[in-house]
């Protein structure tokens, strides 16, 4: 029998169903602009879309499977194991996401010339599947085998079945060894500060172009690097708000590792949790507020879509409403 939700585990809930509530729609709106707006159409806007569809199925699918395991349900472990894995599947990607826009910021600013001829849509497509394909690999290694099945069987008596049933729970059967050596260590921390590094990079460049109006691709270098440098700004803030995000869990997930002994206050690990899930919310309104091709496009769906039927509506029936009188 399933155990009674308490009221802790209900306000959890409220609050996850309110992050998927804005991250899902926030993020469909970003997918559906950048299709609509040709001016949208270049490969760091693709490379946004794969960030923002990566983001929807945050909302979509880890949240709920969120919401099951910290309700704990009694299941078999490889179907806990296939509840667990697509978060890092989402987080992996959405780090790569971030990676490919910054080296594509990175060559708009270097060689701006040939930057069209280098990045072409068929090379953009390409890497957002070997994003996509590495995330798959990264996030599936505990289905592979680098899980706590091997722990759980020697705490098991001998005489057991092999398919047993266990709570479902994100630590029961991920390898916490896994979540800090192989995946901090080596698919999260080096790609964020390889990013930062070119970040700097890119603002470093563009401070030199403007500085020394250098000839361009575009008949004005100052607005072009000017363009640049508001974009860079504003996928960089992206950037630290994923980081902000994502390495509080990080953090006391090497706690859990390095210092079995110490006890982490279980309010600052439901932070840590809404913050990673939080962040996919978070892009729209960075895109909103600090890109004006996306808030021009934003606009222009209200008005299209939404505003327009709302006054058309109102309208139709002022109108099928006069023959009556």
């Amino acid at each position: 029998m399933a155990h009674p939700i308490s009221a802790f585990q209900a306000a959890y809930i409220s609050i996850e169903v309110l992050i998927a509530l804005v991250s899902v729609p926030g993020n469909i709106l970003v997918i559906w602009a950048v299709k609509m707006n040709q001016a949208l159409r270049d490969a760091t806007f693709c490379f946004i879309v794969s960030l923002a569809v990566a983001d929807v199925a945050v909302g979509a699918l880890v949240i709920p499977l969120a919401i099951i395991i910290n309700i704990g349900p009694q299941t078999e472990f490889y179907s806990c194991l296939m509840v667990a894995c697509p978060v890092l599947i989402l987080t992996e990607s959405s780090i790569l996401a971030l990676l490919a826009i910054a080296v594509d910021r990175y060559l708009r600013v270097k060689i701006p010339v040939r930057y069209k001829s280098v990045v072409t849509p068929r090379r953009a497509a390409v890497a957002i599947a070997c994003c996509w394909i590495v995330s798959l690999l990264v996030g599936l290694t505990p289905m592979f085998g680098w899980n706590n099945l091997n722990k759980m069987r020697r705490t098991q008596e001998p005489n057991a079945s092999q398919e047993f049933v266990i709570t479902c729970q994100f630590e029961t059967v991920i390898s916490m060894e896994y979540m800090v050596y192989f995946n901090f260590f080596v698919w999260v921390l080096p790609p964020l500060l390889l990013m930062l590094l070119i970040y700097l990079e890119v603002f470093n460049l563009i401070r030199k172009q403007l500085n020394k109006k250098v000839s361009s691709s575009s008949n004005d270098p100052q607005k072009y690097y000017g363009k640049e440098l508001k974009i860079a700004k504003s996928l960089a803030l992206v950037l630290f708000l994923f980081a902000l995000s994502w390495l509080p869990l990080h953090v006391l997930n090497c706690i859990t590792l390095f210092c079995p002994s110490c006890e982490t206050p279980h309010i600052l690990t439901y932070i840590a949790i809404f913050l990673t899930h939080g962040n996919s919310a978070m892009n729209p309104i960075v895109y909103a507020f600090r890109i004006k091709k996306f808030r021009t496009a934003f606009l222009q769906i209200w008005n299209q879509y939404f505003c327009c039927k709302t006054a058309k509506n109102a309208t139709g029936s002022t109108t099928t409403a006069e023959p009556a009188n």
